[in-house]
This record gives C-alpha cells, sequence and structure tokens, in this order.
C-alpha cells in the first residue's frame, strides 16, 4: 500500500475497487481497523492541532476525499489513483459485502432511524443497531455496551469532524467491531435531509459548489478554509523544496 504524506497526515493511496477490497477484508477480520476519511477541512483542522493529526495518522486505513486533498497531492508532484471519499466508498463496501452486521451511530434521531432503514433496503446487509448522536462522547458506558451486544461487523460514526475521529481514537479500544468508520454526513444522504451533487459537479471536483449552494452555513468552510488549505499546502511544498 502506497503511503502519501501531506501536511502531517498519512493517507493511503489506493485505486477505488483496492480501497473497498482492504475494508471488506477488514470487516471479515478479527482485529479492530479503524477508517477515516479526512478532506480539506479535516486537514485544516490538523494542521491546527497535533493531538488530531496523531489521532489521523493512528487510523488504520485513511482516505483522502475531495479535490483540495488531490490537489495538494499534486503540489507534491503525486496524482492520487481516486476520491476516496466516505459518501461513495462505504456504500460500494455495504454492496460488495452481503451479510454484513451494520450498526449506525450519529445524527439525529430522526436522520438515524431513517438513514438506518433506507440502508436495510439498498443494500444486502443486516443492521443490527442504531443510535443517535446526542449523548455524553466522553462517558458513554451503556453505548458502549447496546453497540458490544449487538456485535457489528461494521460500526459507522457520523458525528462529523473531528468529534468521530477523536470518539473512534478514545473508545476503539473498548470496542470488539471489526471495522470502525467515521462517515461524516453519510447519514443525512442516506436519510434523504442531504443531496449529493450531480454527477458531473462530482467528476469536475467542484462538488464544493453544488454543497455551498444548497448548504450556504457552510461558506466559511468553503470560501475561506479551502484557500487557506491550499496556500498551506503551497507553503509546505515551498519548504520541502529549499530543505
Amino acid at each position: 500500500m502506497h503511503d502519501v504524506h501531506m501536511l502531517g497526515v498519512r493517507f493511503d493511496d489506493l485505486p477505488f475497487d483496492e480501497a473497498v477490497s482492504r475494508l471488506r477484508e477488514a470487516a471479515r477480520g478479527d482485529r479492530t481497523r479503524t477508517v477515516v476519511f479526512p478532506n480539506a477541512a479535516t486537514l485544516n483542522l490538523a494542521a491546527q492541532s497535533r493531538d488530531y493529526r496523531d489521532v489521523l495518522n493512528s487510523s488504520s486505513f485513511v482516505f483522502g476525499d475531495g479535490t483540495g486533498v488531490r490537489w495538494a497531492a499534486r503540489m507534491r508532484g503525486v496524482r492520487l489513483r481516486a476520491n476516496l471519499n466516505g459518501t461513495d466508498v462505504i456504500p460500494a463496501l455495504l454492496a460488495a459485502a452481503p451479510g454484513l452486521r451494520v450498526y449506525l451511530l450519529g445524527g439525529t434521531e430522526e436522520v438515524n432511524a431513517a438513514a438506518a432503514a433506507a440502508a436495510a433496503q439498498r443494500f444486502p446487509v443486516e443492521i443490527v443497531g442504531r443510535h443517535h448522536g446526542f449523548f455524553d462522547l466522553d462517558d458513554c458506558p451503556e453505548i458502549l455496551a447496546a453497540i458490544t451486544a449487538a456485535a457489528p461487523d461494521v460500526l459507522l460514526v457520523g458525528f462529523g469532524n473531528p468529534l468521530q475521529e477523536q470518539w473512534i481514537a478514545r473508545h476503539r479500544a473498548a470496542l470488539a467491531v471489526p471495522l470502525i468508520a467515521g462517515v461524516g454526513g453519510l447519514f443525512g444522504f442516506w436519510a434523504g435531509t442531504r443531496t449529493r451533487a450531480p454527477g458531473l459537479a462530482r467528476r469536475l471536483g467542484v462538488e464544493w459548489v453544488d454543497i455551498l449552494l444548497r448548504e450556504p452555513h457552510k461558506a466559511r468552510r468553503y470560501l475561506l478554509g479551502n484557500p487557506a488549505f491550499l496556500a498551506r499546502a503551497a507553503r509546505t511544498r515551498a519548504a520541502d523544496l529549499r530543505s
């Protein structure tokens, strides 16, 4: 597996199908593996927190999500082989692994319930449990016990960045779950409360424009965060060239 390092975070550079295959193997395994999908906003947060960078780097799989990450890689002379965003990778995993036992954790009660129902209809998997994301993330023995009792193969954690990655790192040792994934807003897409950009926008790498139009409250994240991310990536590349 080829590693690419950007802004202090290690990424696994794999073709899409191989990434899905690796996760399928992990979900059938006998030890806990984790997967995260950092995007430009994630890396902006990581640049300001060594602890968060360490959390990301402690993950078993780190897949790059979005155009910003791919642009940053190109600044380092690397063309990532795929856009490995969780919104595409996780559905592909569930579709490719009939019989997987899946637990959904995160979102509001309404979104979580709707996402679980949609996943049960869409994928050949068994939804063995679910819980909304509004609880004490630091002190949650009842939640951990419920997940353990459900015995999922895959735990999908949708708290958003950085909470989901921090929660996974903090509690993974207490969970005998083969694969734990931080999935961001995936439950909203499944529940129908969020809508993906058209396929053309995704292929052209401008999905963020569609998101901005649909969710204007994210303007700061994209209009300020994306340029800041690229500037940070450019400075890092320039420093590498000087050293």
